[in-house]
């Protein structure tokens, strides 16, 4: 707990005391938590809590793992009430997951008990029957349930996702959960086992946990898949930028900020979430045609030949022909072939102008370029972030689309630029030094004809 910043220490002892203040009350007013009758069911669903969460899925999110345990939850809301849920969620202070530590065991328990006991209440407030449900009066409950879930799971991501951005400082938009909305449909949606072991318990009693642990390790296997599914698109968009980056000493770093750049302007302008996973792929690859070009000429010191800066000019079809076969890019195709189209129909490589030029290859022109300008190279400094705002508002609506650099400029008013550090110069023997950058917008290329 030493290692946590204040705001979260002061978070975590009020979820812990929420938590016990739940408790004390249950036992004050009701003379304990559940009746002696209902012992039975609360070990059971407890014991079904604790295996679930002592085997979660990781996330992308350093140290961050789901489980389906809260389905445990959800069923005690039904069998035991508001107090029982609560014991049920508390139980995942005995997680016996290898290396979580006693305060993050206790963060867990204590908002899981939070959840289900505000779950419980809601179930109890719409008519819902505490209690084994009769067979015939079974559909008198999905009403109340299924409202009592949809209280238990966003108050279980609101109190985790506080806890993660006091802690690590890391913002809600940052987590990388790339389809928030399926994952809330689908997390959602694994609530129904809670229903399925309530309506079991009528004819089958402790029996039903068992008979819906399989169930519930296939949806545990379900969420690894496809996070592991994103986190190898990470690992295959990191390695080829990788290489394309190695090519070049002063670009490093220039796929990742022109990513973050494109993903701001597209949230900005309100694309969906899994336009804008794709276009934050396409920023990462937009330059991964320059593997097509030789070094000597990425890198050369002085003007190029016509036949050199036309190698250049191919780089976007060179890219397109890398990541043809890479399916899950979608949208990111237009974005890499047509990044150095210009809103006036002078860009390459097919001149196409205005609303011709796909949206993505829009917002990448005008992430690459800011990013370039704002970047140390080895024939100048970087230039200042409102410097390079005024050149984009000066070259809108001929270099860049308008609407794309007005979008940016809004998103930086809310999340202001963090330039990269400055470069040191690479060792004289480690590459030549470049000094044209043709995604600067006001650094022309000089081209020198025949040879």
């Amino acid at each position: 707990m030493r290692d946590l910043p204040w705001p979260a220490r002061v978070y975590l002892v009020a979820v812990i005391g929420a938590a016990a203040a739940l408790i004390v009350r249950s036992v004050i007013v009701s003379g304990g938590p559940v009746a002696p009758a209902d012992l039975d069911v609360l070990l059971v669903l407890a014991l079904l809590f604790l295996v679930c969460e002592s085997m979660p899925t990781l996330l992308n999110v350093e140290q961050f793992a789901v489980s389906v345990s809260f389905s445990a939850s959800l069923a005690a809301v039904v069998l035991i009430g508001p107090e029982g849920a609560a014991l049920v969620g508390l139980t995942a202070v005995l997680s016996v997951r290898p290396g979580l530590p006693l305060i993050k065991r206790l963060f867990n328990g204590a908002q899981f008990a939070i959840c289900g006991y505000a779950a419980g209440l809601l179930y109890e407030a719409l008519d819902g029957r505490v209690g084994v449900p009769q067979v015939n009066a079974f559909d008198d409950l999905i009403g109340p349930y299924a409202a009592a879930t949809a209280v238990f799971v966003p108050l279980n991501i609101v109190l985790t996702l506080t806890m993660i951005g006091l802690a690590t400082k890391v913002r809600a938009t940052e987590v990388p959960m790339r389809g928030m909305a399926q994952f809330l449909l689908s997390y959602l949606g694994y609530g129904t086992f809670g229903l399925l072991v309530a309506g079991l318990w009528a004819t089958v009693q402790s029996i039903s946990a068992v008979l819906v642990l399989l169930p519930l390790f296939v949806a545990r296997w379900a969420f690894g898949q496809y996070h592991a599914q994103q986190r190898s698109y990470d690992a295959t968009i990191a390695a080829l930028c990788q290489a394309v980056e190695t090519k070049d000493y002063y670009t490093r770093g220039h796929c990742t900020r022109v990513s973050l750049a494109s993903s701001m302007i597209a949230q900005e302008i309100g694309m969906g979430l899994e336009r804008v996973r794709a276009i934050r792929y396409a920023g990462m690859l937009h330059d991964v045609g320059k593997l097509g070009v030789p070094t000597k000429v990425l890198q050369k010191n002085g003007p190029l030949t016509e036949e050199e800066f036309a190698a250049i000019q191919l780089h976007p079809m060179r890219g397109l022909e890398i990541v043809r076969g890479i399916g899950f890019l979608d949208e990111a195709y237009a974005g890499i072939m047509h990044h150095h189209e210009r809103h006036d129909g002078t860009g390459y490589p097919m001149g196409l102008a205005g609303d011709e030029i796909p949206e993505f290859a829009k917002v990448i022109a005008v992430a690459d370029a800011f990013d370039s300008m704002t970047s140390d190279r080895s024939y100048r400094g970087a230039r200042p972030v409102p410097e390079a705002i005024d050149e984009l508002r000066k070259t809108a609506g001929t270099h860049f689309d308008p609407v794309m650099v007005a979008a940016f400029i809004r998103a930086l008013e809310h999340e202001p630029w963090q330039p990269p550090r400055r470069v040191d110069p690479p060792p004289p023997e480690a590459t030549e030094t470049p000094i044209k950058d043709h995604d600067d917008p006001t650094m022309p290329i000089e081209v020198v004809t025949g040879q």
